[in-house]
């Protein structure tokens, strides 16, 4: 029932709640037991299979008289490989969790080389389990289950192996079955919680898309736990309508996948690996596109989210676009010297891009805005300038410099967005020196409106154009 499962769900946000290492402690006993309960079920059936060589013999004899054909059988199969796409489960939950792989004592954030190894040797490992299961899991229920028993409302429906746990083991060891199969579908939602609260407070605050709060785990413990409250409302509990969507966004997930390595393989120069990442990039993307023309309400889903993230995307933008975008600001001891002597009498900041950096640039720099704004030639001035690191920060530390050309003094920092650090530094030595600065600075020509719209919605304005 719907209340049940959101009970389930709340059991497992607690669980989250209390640590993110109790609840992965808590994963691997669940799966440890498992998949030990699924290899007793497996080895039995295989044997099974031994003491009943006429299953297999039955099997083909029903498999030659519908389709004579090997070539027919491959066609079909391959019409029918989109209806495991949920098999593949798993594997995009374990690349979100690559970061919390560990590595070696000589891995840098550049070059994490063991850490990549070890993610290897995780998804390789990882993939030979899976592998595993899958295929003898299928041969046993293939050949052991009749055909009625898979057909909606047959006591195999759903539950093939639990089917053959009760008829070959009994119905206690079933039972201990039963209760390991909805105990780790009730924690798989597990994998899928360590992997967004691994992502998000990693990347989102940073690039602007989500407020500091979401930093800590707990917070977005809840957000997520009533998302799944309200997917499992819409859904009426019901696994198989959940599937449709959860298997077209993994196999997307797959396919983009698929498509990056295919492209890095041929950067590479390398075509026989290239051809061979093309044919799966292809599969991915056909087994996708089945998927989505089976099963319309998982794109239909898909694109509501994507929608709904875009719209609060921008309205999210809109109303941080007014925000300094500047965690603190650290100045050197020359430019704090800088800044002393200037606030003597009125503080003259020239913004400047900076071009070649000599003597001859930030005299005709100087010269020009005198003029503009008839600045006595008694009145010293600083030159600012701010170099973009990576746009796609929303908000960062910003080092002020203090650098001499010559008889020119110039503060120099670098930052994600040129109007918000001016803002920011200016205010900052208002607060420091108690006197309001004077920036001057340039406006290039063009439409405000095209202006406006960079700014929001990347950061950059039009004081960044030539002339600073």
């Amino acid at each position: 029932s719907i209340q049940l499962k959101n009970a389930v769900i709340a059991l497992l946000g607690v669980v989250f709640i209390r640590g993110f290492r109790e609840a992965i402690g808590i994963a691997v006993f669940l799966v440890g037991v498992y998949l030990l309960l699924n290899l007793i079920v497996i080895c039995v059936g295989l044997f099974q299979i031994v003491n009943q060589p006429t299953a297999i013999a039955s099997w083909q004899a029903a498999l030659f008289a519908r389709h004579s054909n090997p070539l027919i059988m491959l066609a079909v199969a391959t019409l029918l490989f989109p209806k495991l796409a949920l098999g593949l489960s798993g594997f995009e939950t374990g690349v979100t969790v690559m970061p919390l792989v560990q590595g070696s004592s000589n891995d840098t954030p550049q070059y994490p080389k063991g850490r990549i190894r070890n993610t290897r040797k995780l998804l390789t490992t990882a993939a030979v389990i899976m592998s595993f299961f899958l295929l003898t899991s299928s041969l046993i229920t293939t050949l052991l289950i009749p055909a009625a028993e898979f057909a909606n409302g047959g006591k195999a429906y759903g539950r093939a192996l639990a089917y053959l746990a009760h008829l070959y083991l009994g119905n206690t060891f079933g039972t201990i079955y039963d209760l390991s199969t909805i105990s780790i579908l009730w924690f798989a939602g597990a994998s899928a919680m360590a992997g967004l609260l691994n992502i998000v407070p990693r990347y989102l605050p940073r690039y602007g898309m989500a407020p500091n709060w979401a930093r800590a785990t707990r917070p977005l413990v809840l957000v997520y736990t009533t998302i799944a409250f309200i997917v499992t409302i819409i859904f009426r509990a019901n696994v198989e309508a959940q599937g449709g969507a959860y298997a077209t966004g993994v196999l997307v997930l797959m396919s983009s996948a698929a498509l990056a390595v295919t492209l890095s393989i041929h950067r590479q120069r390398s075509k026989q690996k290239t051809l061979v990442f093309a044919i799966i990039t292809l599969v991915f993307i056909y087994t996708t596109v089945v998927n989505i023309i089976e099963r319309p309400e998982g794109i239909r889903i898909a694109a509501f989210f994507i929608g709904t993230i875009i719209l609060t995307s921008l309205v999210s933008r809109v109303w941080r676009s007014t925000e300094l975008r500047v965690e603190r600001i650290e100045i050197d001891e020359n430019a704090r010297q800088f800044i002393a002597e200037e606030s003597q009498g009125a503080i003259r900041i020239i913004a400047n891009r900076l071009n070649e950096g000599d003597e001859q640039e930030y005299f005709c720099k100087e010269k020009e805005v005198r003029e503009d704004n008839h600045i006595p030639s008694t009145d010293p001035v600083l030159f600012l300038e701010i170099m973009v690191s990576d746009a796609s920060d929303f908000a960062d530390v910003i080092r002020v410099k203090g650098v001499q050309v010559g008889n020119y003094r110039i503060l120099r920092a670098e930052s994600a967005a040129v109007p918000n650090a001016i803002a920011a530094l200016l205010l900052h030595i208002r607060d420091q020196t108690g006197k309001i600065p004077h920036a001057y600075f340039g406006w290039v020509e063009g439409n405000p409106i095209q202006y406006l719209l960079r700014f929001i919605l990347f950061g950059e304005g039009d004081i960044q154009g030539e002339r600073i």
